[in-house]
């Protein structure tokens, strides 16, 4: 539940919940298959964006009401559900996807059910992914005569190219065990939720100052060269090593005890 000194606020459309080190934002829009809509993406940026200075949140999951669908995309039912003000130079879609793309606390998707185009973006912007044995995973935009333009920032090096394209080109869908197969997810289990704490408890034992710094140096070389990227690592290194967290960390292996982190 929401604890009161946070500045995470819940929605109509999207839940925002506190529990224990982790946030959980959850699309409330069932009836709609949890399909996305300006308010969700503008309250999901706000959110992920408003946890990078909680120093007690250790991971966000994402995930959607229900156990049909994750998420199914923009919601088809609205008159502008691929646009906004034209003026604007950014939508919310791709608002979000850039406060993802720089957030040092970890991304999970929890994926509850069907994840479909503008939900396989939300899936794709997380670190990790934790699927329901019954999930699908599809970019059906062509069958309504559009293209998954903006999933495909966060989706193109998910999976192999040749499978992106015949998901792009023919709209047909990955079960599950075809996501798991192709490193779309983690992990796939009948129990979602069980796989989830499982994975959630394996990472909130850890250094929270080398997860935090760690995922930005993660981001940072993705599209560097080789050299610059070890350039940048060369640093990354030597400032990971001056954090309380990396002296605990060293001094309880020595001491053969589970280290006690600071976060710092």
């Amino acid at each position: 539940m929401n604890q009161p000194d946070t500045p995470f606020e819940s929605s109509a459309e999207l839940s925002v919940q506190v529990h224990g080190p982790v946030l959980w934002l959850t699309i409330t829009r069932e009836e709609r298959r949890n399909a996305m809509s300006h308010a969700v993406l503008a309250g999901m940026a706000q959110a992920i964006a408003a946890a990078q200075g909680k120093r007690d949140i250790r991971a966000i999951v994402i995930t959607g009401a229900g156990s049909k669908a994750f998420c199914a995309g923009a919601d088809l039912q609205s008159a502008q559900a691929f646009t906004t003000d034209y003026s604007e130079p950014h939508g919310h879609l791709a608002r979000l996807l850039r406060v993802a793309k720089s957030s040092t606390v970890p991304l999970v998707a929890r994926v509850n059910g069907a994840c479909m185009a503008g939900g396989m973006g939300l899936m794709s912007m997380c670190d990790l992914a934790v699927a329901a044995s019954h999930a699908v995973f599809g970019l059906p935009e062509v069958k309504v005569g559009v293209f998954p333009a903006q999933v495909l920032s966060v989706l193109q090096h998910l999976i192999p190219r040749r499978k992106l394209a015949e998901m792009c080109l023919t709209g047909e869908p990955l079960t599950a065990q075809e996501a798991l197969g192709f490193n779309l997810v983690n992990h796939v289990d009948d129990d979602v939720d069980v796989k989830l704490q499982w994975l959630l408890g394996r990472m909130i034992d850890k250094s929270p100052a080398a997860i935090r710094r760690g995922l930005y140096t993660m981001k940072k070389i993705e599209t560097m060269a080789f050299e610059e990227s070890m350039s940048f690592t060369e640093s990354q290194i030597a400032l990971f090593t001056l954090t309380e967290d990396a002296r605990e960390g060293q001094k309880a292996f020595q001491e053969k005890r589970k280290p006690v982190w600071t976060g710092q």
